[in-house]
């Protein structure tokens, strides 16, 4: 990035400004006037340089907000053509090109599986096409959320209840023995096949034509969290996972409780450090908000932020849901609580009704924990 002393200058200049007050739109748009377009990356390394000259931290993270807005801008311009590499429709397509290889190479083998032949490497590929449930949850996490908010629900009611047969199939082809085994593998790679077909020839358009390029770039930006498969994330994703770790957008308030104050730095701080999810879902059946802790059980984007907790679950499980809502509403039931075995460890998932001290229902808490570790405590360990 060449021309350091003049920009580092100018950024200086509006460090200067937004100490003394000025909106960051504003900031934004002198940024683009007098520096013009960079990259996140030239970004950071621009305050990097800063901090090298003794440019107080604190100064320097007033500035982060506009880095944002720069960014935001820039990608939702990009997002306006389907075609650009970091358009979400262009990396789903890119993706399906590496499961429709694998399902194509498997799908040759099968003769052979029928003589006795080549079932090590079938199930080799069906190992690697385990990564399709990551690009399964990215749609129904990311995209399926959004087309509800446009009145399209199609996908959520009907497309997430094929994505659990694929989960079935796939559960069923990996414990197969040798005699059912070419059965399940083709079953298998028919409905993964057809799946690439339904996105591209219903979905993707569908999409295209109801969601707007702001809505894409937001899905963008999620989707650095939720990850790809089978492709190497794009350089874009890296700056918007940069953004989001370098921006600072809590205010210095305090949330008063009866047993102390906290600032929302702190509040939030504390909940993403305990080892559990939560997820609270209001009267109204809206999901209001959840922790984000490193270690996430489940998937959850933002983008759910708003969403009907019936459509942030599968078809299979509605009516366990809205049975344990139920209870939950009449108040007949205050607490409900699962356990599941998932990849070789236990999860712990319970369901809290929460109410004023009039006995009036709030809404409902999920806490989903890993208790693998947990099961597996004996004996004491002791602070001293």
């Amino acid at each position: 990035m060449g021309g350091y002393p003049d920009r580092k200058k100018i950024l200086k200049s509006i460090l200067a400004e937004l100490h003394a007050g000025l909106p960051l739109e504003q900031a934004k748009e002198k940024f683009e006037a007098e520096i013009g377009p960079v990259t996140s990356k030239e970004i950071f390394e621009l305050e990097q340089s800063l901090l090298e000259d003794g440019v107080p931290p604190e100064e320097i993270k007033k500035f982060c907000n506009v880095h944002a807005l720069l960014f935001d801008g820039s990608l939702e311009k990009s997002m306006e053509d389907p075609a650009d590499p970091n358009h979400p429709v262009a990396l789903f397509k890119a993706e399906n090109a590496e499961i429709k290889r694998r399902v194509e190479s498997a799908k040759a083998l099968l003769p052979a599986l029928r003589d006795g032949k080549g079932a090590d490497w079938v199930r080799n590929i069906i190992e690697e096409l385990r990564a399709v449930v990551k690009h399964y949850e990215r749609k129904e996490q990311l995209l399926f959320p959004y087309l509800e908010k446009a009145g399209f629900y199609g996908p959520s009611k009907v497309m997430w209840g094929k994505h659990d047969e694929v989960r079935g199939l796939l559960k069923r082809a990996l414990a197969a023995g040798a005699e059912d085994f070419p059965a399940a593998a083709q079953a298998l790679l028919e409905e993964v096949d057809g799946m690439i077909f339904k996105e591209e020839s219903i979905l993707f358009p569908a999409a295209l034509e109801k969601l707007k390029p702001a809505d894409w770039a937001e899905i963008f930006r999620e989707s650095a969290q939720a990850g790809y498969i089978f492709i190497e994330p794009p350089a874009a994703a890296a700056e918007a996972l940069d953004i989001a770790q370098n921006a600072t957008s809590l205010a210095g308030a305090l949330v008063t409780l009866p047993s102390g104050n906290l600032s929302l730095t702190d509040l939030t701080a504390l909940l993403n450090a305990l080892p559990v999810d939560l997820t609270f879902v209001d009267a109204d059946d809206t999901v209001r908000y959840f922790s984000e802790g490193a270690d996430r059980v489940f998937l959850r984007t933002r983008s759910i932020i708003g969403r009907k907790v019936q459509n942030c679950h599968p078809p299979a499980s509605l009516g366990a849901v809205e049975k344990i809502l139920a209870g939950f509403k009449a108040g007949t039931k205050s607490s409900e609580e699962f356990w599941i075995n998932m990849k070789g460890r236990v999860i712990h998932i319970r369901y809290f009704a929460l109410r004023d001290p009039a006995g009036q229902y709030l809404g409902s808490l999920e806490v989903t924990q890993d208790i693998t570790g947990i099961q597996q405590i004996k004996g004491e360990k002791r602070l001293a």
